[in-house]
């Protein structure tokens, strides 16, 4: 089963001030009815791109990672020595075993415990499975245009934009999913407001520019039954609560300005991309049950770049990790930043229980640090279980 899913440089990082960061806009009030007017994103946006200068180094922006000007160490480091320990851990006893049947059948409330307490073991066989963990945290960097409402606030316009690799940015906790944006030096520009046409207000969406909409109380009918409706005085019509019955509405992207201060902002993406292989022996255990387990660590390695397990007792170890280490390096070397590995090989216990009950023979398995059971043919079920 697989699932695909200390920094480098850190002397290059330091705290930007408040000033460099990209904040979102605020979020829009709720309000007791559906409002047209209101946007998914309350703030500005970028004008079009063909309305935007060129700056060097920025001639294509988008959604496209831009693959870092530094890749980082290219070879790992070989470990020094060898792990010498055979990695085994022995069946549970007997005692253990039972408790944790009778445990659970005891959870199940169709099951009854007999068969757990009056069991007669025949074998119990240990199964060491090996999960084998890859972890990958990488960095990747997207520009693109974007801008606030100009309040007068400094245009930082003139001076060289540094190379989105080149803007220090800090790294957040490692192996944690993170992301950030912040604004590119010497990127911004004052332009008009391209939503309004530089005139602070848009038409109302809800009244279309009338200041007035149907009356909800009598369908724009004017009456109700046969009395002239109240609301709206017999007119089926009565102000717009969106505009307040103006007709425009203050725009959303500028804010009332009518001007924009437009600037590059570089997104930067920290990911954890992980490799996870289960190797087992065949043992007619379903492994996805694993998923939420704990075993027995094992093995931790974590460097910029790790090196592949090479001589772990068990050689299916070694060739997942071979293989992870490779497929991670092609996936990932060339377009993100790789910041730091972390291989880990854990050992989930494996006891498979033969015993005897009612003259019949049955199996059931023991899993988990935590000792928990599986099994498909528990012996006794009552009625309810059978037809479910």
């Amino acid at each position: 089963m697989k699932v695909h899913n200390s920094p480098a440089r850190m002397d290059r990082t330091h705290l930007l001030s408040d000033q460099d960061e990209a904040h979102p806009g605020p979020s829009c009030p709720a309000g007791s009815y559906a409002d047209p007017n209101t946007v998914a994103k309350d703030g500005a946006t970028a004008p079009p791109a063909d309305m935007m200068p060129v700056v060097p180094g920025y001639e294509s922006l988008g959604p496209y990672v831009i693959p870092p000007s530094d890749f980082g160490p290219t070879q790992p480091q070989a470990p020094s020595r060898a792990p010498e320990r055979r990695f085994d851990i022995p069946a549970i006893t007997e005692e253990l075993a039972q408790e944790a049947f009778i445990k659970y059948a005891s959870s199940k409330c169709c099951y009854s415990s007999k068969p757990a307490k009056e069991m007669v073991f025949t074998d119990l066989q240990s199964l060491n499975t090996y999960r084998y963990r890859l972890e990958t945290f990488t960095e990747s960097r997207t520009t693109e245009w974007d801008s606030e409402p100009y309040n007068g606030q400094v245009v930082d316009g003139f001076g060289v934009a540094p190379g989105p690799w080149s803007i220090p940015v800090p790294i957040p906790s490692l192996f944690q999913d993170c992301q950030k944006a912040v604004r590119v030096p010497h990127t911004s520009t004052v332009k008009g407001c391209h939503s309004c046409l530089n005139l602070g207000r848009s038409a109302c969406r809800r009244c279309v520019n009338s200041g007035r909409t149907q009356c909800a109380f009598c369908g724009g009918m004017g009456r109700t039954a046969s009395n002239r409706c109240s609301p709206c005085h017999g007119s089926g019509m009565t102000r717009c609560h969106s505009c307040g019955g103006v007709g425009s509405i203050t725009c959303t992207t500028c804010k009332g300005q009518g001007k924009l201060l437009c600037f590059i902002k570089l997104k930067i993406t920290w990911k954890n991309n992980v490799y996870v292989a289960v190797i087992d022996k065949g043992s007619g255990f379903p492994v996805e049950l694993l998923d939420r387990i704990s075993g027995e660590k094992l093995l931790t390695d974590m460097a910029p770049m790790v090196y592949p397990v090479v001589s772990f007792p068990d050689s299916s170890v070694n060739a997942e990790s071979e293989s992870a280490v490779r497929e991670h390096q092609a996936q990932f070397a060339t377009t993100c930043r790789i910041l730091q590995q972390r291989q880990t090989i854990e050992l989930i216990p494996i006891t498979r229980v033969h015993y005897v009950w009612n003259e019949k023979t049955h199996i059931y398995f023991v899993y988990g640090t935590e000792h928990k059971v599986y099994t498909k043919d528990y012996p006794v079920k009552c009625c309810c279980c059978s037809i479910l």
